[in-house]
């Protein structure tokens, strides 16, 4: 528990390493039309796969063009954008150059290839297994990794996070058992020493508050009955601090989704009826080559561009180096949209969950409680929150909510009942992501670090006790099974 209230300080400040969309994009070159590119048609046959994929993107990988196109969330498959030939395996020297690509011209040392370690937990890495480590020689002593299958960078890590982190992230959430023995049983090892955790939470303020005299004192002046000053400042610091320590540890029990409490049986959403149709090259009749000279992209190469199908109808959505987006119809006809329509969403979105019907629209212009941005370095904070955004609220069993961001024409989040619960539960009680607080930093800051000093002395402070006892119980034990010499047996015959 003192480790858990250590680190939490820390993650305020540094979190897991992660690569951002953000971060990802403002490292990338702009698309270079020379010799770009085979169709999208071509790129879906070199695959090989016999199904539509369901997601597509152009992107760069050592400045050049490549197609990565996603099946599953174990299925991902790169593609040559100008020679039309699919990337099985990516080489060494292959991987030294995307990270070179990407570092913009530092020098990089290859190190190894690892399928996991302390800074790639992370399960959205899994389908670009095992990853090449690259080191950078820049400032920060930078760890690129770089995927097997596709060659682009998929997480970076600084020095600066790479130490910190060792008594963070890597400790609060008891990373040293996953990747190991115990890798499969890394879950319940939180569930169930958080369990052990708040038990002994919950009895210490019991007996606490049983133990404190509220009207008069003991006989040593105190309103506590304890003598031993170390006892005495566990009992004020648990009365202070119990409460707090308390919803800390069971909103980080509750964080893991311990025995499934917060899922709520539904069925996922029906994003093919909400798209109006699988990826097809015959929804994107559009050439490529020339879209990147064409005035519809303002003279500006975009550095990633997206297929997206909407209501029937193909979309490109570009996207330049900060994550902004310009939404290209297919069809040549039609000119650049900044945002779609929010009626065309809502009627699109009216069709994520069949036999339910829209009860409720909004149009969120900003944050609230169920829709918000945190700062990047944190555990949510790599999900991108466009402002405004469109919330539908249906009438199915699970009274669902959905947000849906016109810059992408994109589902950006589902909350159910049981997850508007967990939002209170975990994200407030634990993070303190409460708008009024976020938005008066440092006052959030001030709160958080104070209550984790007082936990942290809480579990010092039983620490302490808890060996003192233990060591008063051994050297008895020894004691008592020590020969006696005759003396001392006559002595206690007399007593």
């Amino acid at each position: 528990m003192a480790m858990w209230f250590f680190s939490g300080v820390v993650m305020m400040y540094v979190g897991y390493p992660k690569l951002s969309a953000s971060e990802r994009l403002e490292h990338l070159p702009g698309i270079d039309s020379t010799g770009c590119c085979i169709s999208l048609g071509a790129a879906i046959l070199a695959t090989g796969v016999d199904e539509n994929p369901k997601g597509v993107r152009l992107t760069s990988v050592s400045s050049m063009p490549r197609y990565v196109l996603t099946f599953d969330k174990q299925q991902v498959v790169a593609v040559n954008a100008q020679n039309g030939k699919r990337i099985d395996d990516v080489s060494v020297s292959e991987a030294v150059a995307a990270a070179a690509a990407f570092s913009k011209g530092e020098k990089v040392t290859y190190l190894d290839m690892v399928q996991e370690d302390a800074w790639t937990h992370s399960k959205a890495l899994d389908a670009h297994r095992p990853l090449h480590r690259i080191e950078v020689r820049d400032e920060d002593s930078t760890l690129l990794y770089v995927s097997s299958r596709t060659g682009e960078v998929v997480r970076d890590a600084t020095r600066i996070e790479r130490i910190w982190n060792w008594v963070g992230a890597w400790i609060h959430w008891l990373y040293p058992f996953r990747g190991g023995a115990l890798d499969k049983q890394w879950h319940n090892i939180i569930v169930y020493t958080s369990l052990i955790a708040t038990l002994l939470a919950l009895s210490g303020i019991t007996v606490g508050v049983m133990r404190w005299r509220i009207k008069g004192r003991y006989g040593n002046e105190s309103k506590s009955p304890y003598h031993a000053s170390l006892m005495r400042w566990h009992h004020f610091l648990g009365l202070g601090f119990g409460v707090v320590a308390l919803t800390w540890i069971l909103s980080g029990l509750l964080s893991v989704n311990p025995w499934k409490v917060f899922d709520s049986g539904g069925e996922p959403l029906d994003e093919l009826a909400f798209s109006g149709g699988p990826i097809k090259a015959e929804n994107f009749p559009v050439d490529l080559h020339g879209l990147l000279k064409s005035p519809r992209l303002e003279g500006k190469p975009p550095r990633e561009i997206e297929w997206r199908m909407l209501d029937g109808k193909g979309y490109l959505i570009a996207l330049d180096g900060s994550n902004r987006t310009s939404i290209i119809p297919a069809s040549n006809d039609e000119q650049p949209l900044a945002m779609f329509p929010f009626d065309r969403m809502e009627a699109a979105g009216s069709r994520l969950i069949p036999g339910a019907r829209v009860e409720h629209r909004e149009i969120i212009g900003e944050y609230d409680f169920y829709y918000y941005a945190r700062a990047p370095h944190t555990m949510p904070g790599h999900m991108e929150r466009r402002l405004p955004v469109l919330r539908l609220k249906f009438d199915d069993l699970n009274s669902t909510w959905v947000h849906l961001d016109p810059y992408t024409g994109a589902v950006v989040g589902k909350l159910d009942a049981h997850q508007r619960v967990k939002r209170w539960l975990f994200a407030l009680l634990h993070s303190w992501d409460w708008l009024p607080l976020l938005e008066r930093r440092p006052l959030w800051d001030v709160l958080l670090i104070l209550l984790s000093i007082g936990g942290f002395l809480i579990s010092c402070t039983g620490i302490v006790i808890g060996w003192r006892r233990l060591w008063r119980k051994q050297k008895m034990a020894d004691g008592m099974s020590r020969p006696k010499s005759g003396v001392s047996n006559m002595r206690e015959a007399a007593l």
